[in-house]
């Protein structure tokens, strides 16, 4: 499987040594480079890349990065963002790339290790990505569900129960923390023993800290430390909704 990435950075030589560092890595395709913000703009309008390394150094009047601002004004017109990692010559701004979810975080000069693992964690989370099933091992026992059809986790004691959309529960020996890095993005932990799958979301009420789930009567509680996941989750699903506000 191929990949496409760009670069966005105003030093020429920066993109010349990182295209030259990815000859390494035949699956990786540069599909173009951009010294400015209104050129990659369209760049990644035009070749949707899977990747896009971006300078974030330069910043706007108010202290911000440039690059972060970029990311939420694509956000506007694109339904799913690229992996974004950001570089750096310094880890100024790594607190507030992991905040606008960056994928990695690289400093320059980049070395080929450094570049190495930051692949490597791509090719891992895009090919989990592209997997629809998850196998459930127990001893010789391996069961086999549709990713997809999963409406929550909840966690029993050292086991978690997987609720399906066709009303079963399927349980698995594991913890719900094992399965958390492994699921897909759509996948969010709300509560200590909750993980739910936001396609099935149908509603979100703050006043009541709770979801309601889509096709039946499962209410799921979320708790403050993971309100932020929520909020988050909130203002992916308004963005592919029409609103009326009461």
């Amino acid at each position: 499987m191929n990949f496409k990435y760009t670069i966005i950075d105003s030093e020429k030589s920066v993109v010349d040594k990182l295209k030259e560092k990815f000859k390494i890595f035949s699956d990786f395709i540069c599909v173009g480079t951009s010294f400015c913000f209104q050129e990659s703009m369209n760049l990644i309008l035009q070749h949707a890349p899977d990747v896009v390394f971006v300078n974030v150094d330069s910043k706007d009047d108010k202290g911000c990065s440039d690059a972060i601002n970029f990311v939420n004004e694509l956000n506007k017109y694109v339904m799913e963002l690229p992996k974004f990692v950001a570089i750096s010559s310094t880890k100024n701004y790594a607190y507030d790339c992991l905040k606008n979810d960056f994928f990695d975080y690289l400093l320059n000069p980049i070395n080929e290790f450094e570049l190495r693992k930051s692949v490597a964690k791509l090719n891992k989370r895009i090919d989990l990505n592209e997997l629809n099933k998850l196998c459930l091992r127990s001893y010789k026992d391996f069961r086999f569900i549709e990713i997809d059809e999963i409406l929550f986790l909840k966690a029993d004691n050292n086991a978690t129960d997987f609720f399906m959309n066709d009303d079963s529960t399927v349980s698995a020996y594991k913890t719900l923390k094992s399965f958390e890095s492994i699921l897909p993005k759509n996948f969010i932990r709300i509560h200590n023993s909750y993980i739910i799958n936001s396609d099935y979301v149908s509603r979100i009420h703050f006043g009541k800290s709770k979801c309601n789930i889509k096709n039946c009567s499962y209410v799921i509680p979320f708790s403050r430390s993971y309100k932020s996941n929520v909020t988050h989750l909130e203002k992916s699903l308004s963005k592919g909704a029409l609103s009326s506000l009461n």
